[in-house]
């Protein structure tokens, strides 16, 4: 995966996408026609896949190219023996270029079409969304607010075509009402907006189809950022030597756990420890060692009051994470210094970011990981902002602080300066919990420590950490999902077939 960036890795804007599609059209002659026909096979094969049971289907078609593959999908679908409705919410005549050619090859075929009725809602077991597209400029108004509404309303299981009706495709803001797709199946190109704002919710789960375009115009193209592989294990974690040691795999210390916060450091260096590191130690106050120890002998833990006692573990690690349960008192301030101080690589999280927003410093061997709060203070700025340019944020930061910047969240960022962000699209709603943030730092510090390479492994523990909560919550639901939760599934997830 190292050095080139793969055609379906590539997050890009609607206007990105739309010089893709005139690119594929005019530089190497596929007719746009021909295009939307493959939109709507595609479409028809992930409906026998993911919704197997689906054979009466509703598909409601608004305008533009969006309502055009809606036309196709239902065309081949009756084809291939569903029960077909088409609705539409606007009158059908009045489109134009290649949608005009599918309603018309629609008609022609035999298919039919009625005017928008909530009430055709009761009568199938699938909604297909193809009212409008990447295009949209304002919010939705009128009978396609009113659609929008009533499927969302309704009980069946709702297919967005190429993106969700009435979402920004670029910042993920809902205009005026939006399409909550189950499933979201999206052509040429990964859009923006699906990682940001109210994106997420939405689209449900993405799948994309590249439309047969080939791989070289895709890569050459212009993009806005980049996806986190769901392979990136398999890829870049190769299998251990059958004579390695626990010293081959790494030291990590863990510097937290101040006055009533021992939890977070012990999670931290249990994520080090489920993420494959050799060594684990924890530096913290003397009356949280037993804390800290107890349940997980596998740590090692040293009491430290002065900065002079920290430097001796400090001259053992291969890397540092600062700042789980950390605090800021004095106590606090002396081993945040002390870790500054050290030269090594450092992963720094919670408190440890406050102190840094309280007075800035620039570093390039090192991993910030903020959260929306967090974030919102090393830029002296508000979480609104944070959250309403949650790319630019991530920039900011980089370029503020050196190193790399981890924006957690929904659609967890992970960032560079002068560099695309990687986004990780995967993660749940039961992971705003207690602790996780201090997980996430100790699975970084693990995997850097075995890698030795900041980059990778912040890519790699972030993807690692988000799909471990999918399992966890598979296993139990999200509601009431614990930091802790995550650590089995963690290893799991690391040692899948060809990983460490």
């Amino acid at each position: 995966m190292a050095g080139m960036i793969r055609a379906g890795e590539k997050i890009f804007s609607a206007d990105q996408v739309r010089s893709l599609d005139q690119r594929a059209i005019q530089e190497l002659g596929i007719p746009g026609y021909t295009l939307m026909c493959r939109a709507g096979q595609a479409l028809l094969e992930t409906i026998a896949e993911v919704f197997p049971g689906a054979r009466r289907l509703l598909v409601v078609c608004g305008a533009g190219n969006n309502a055009g593959d809606g036309y196709v999908l239902a065309r081949l679908a009756r084809r291939s023996e569903y029960q077909v409705r088409v609705m539409s919410l606007i009158d059908a005549v009045g489109l134009s270029g290649d949608a005009r050619t599918a309603y018309d090859d629609w008609r022609k075929d035999g298919g039919t079409l009625s005017t928008w009725d909530s009430a055709g809602l009761a009568d199938c077991d699938l909604v297909v969304d193809a009212i409008l597209g990447t295009g949209l400029q304002r919010p939705l108004q009128g009978i396609f607010k009113l659609a929008v509404e009533a499927i969302n309303a309704s009980s069946h299981s709702i297919l967005a075509v190429d993106i969700p009706s009435g979402l920004n495709a670029n910042t993920g803001s809902v205009m005026g009402a939006a399409i909550k797709a189950d499933l979201t199946l999206t052509f040429v190109g990964r859009k923006l907006g699906f990682y940001l704002g109210s994106g997420p919710d939405c689209v449900g789960r993405a799948l994309f189809a590249d439309l047969q375009i080939p791989p070289a115009l895709l890569e050459e193209s212009e993009y806005l950022a980049r996806l986190i592989p769901e392979d990136i294990c398999r890829e870049e974690l190769g299998p251990r030597s059958r004579t390695a040691h626990k010293g081959d795999n790494g030291r990590v210390l863990v510097v937290g756990g101040g006055e009533g916060m021992a939890g977070a450091a012990r999670l931290a260096a249990e994520g080090a420890l489920r993420s494959g590191a050799g060594l684990v130690t924890v530096a913290t106050l003397p009356e949280h060692v037993p804390i800290v120890l107890s349940g997980r002998p596998e740590i090692m833990c040293r009491g430290v009051r002065k900065e002079k006692e920290l430097q001796a573990l400090l001259d053992r690690a291969d890397i540092v994470v600062a700042g789980p349960g950390l605090g800021q008192d004095d106590w606090s301030r002396q081993m945040y210094q002390a870790a500054l101080s050290s030269g090594l690589p450092l992963v720094l999280d919670a408190d440890a970011l406050n102190l840094l927003a309280q007075a800035p410093v620039r570093r390039e061997q090192w991993v910030l990981t903020p959260h929306p709060g967090e974030a919102a203070r090393l830029l002296g700025t508000s979480v609104g902002i944070v959250q309403n340019d949650r790319i630019s944020s991530v920039q900011r930061i980089a370029e503020s602080y050196g190193g790399l910047a981890v924006l957690k969240g929904a659609g967890t960022l992970v960032a560079r300066a002068g560099e695309h962000p990687w986004v990780c699209d995967r993660g749940n709603p039961g992971m705003a919990a207690p602790g996780m943030g201090d997980v996430l730092a100790g699975v970084i510090a693990g995997l850097a420590a075995q890698c030795r390479d900041l980059d990778l492994a912040a890519r790699l523990a972030v993807m690692a950490h988000a799909s471990a909560g999918d399992i966890a919550a598979a296993d139990g639901g999200e509601r009431g999902l614990l930091a802790s939760d995550l650590m089995l599934p963690l290893r799991a997830w690391l040692n899948g077939p060809g990983s460490l």
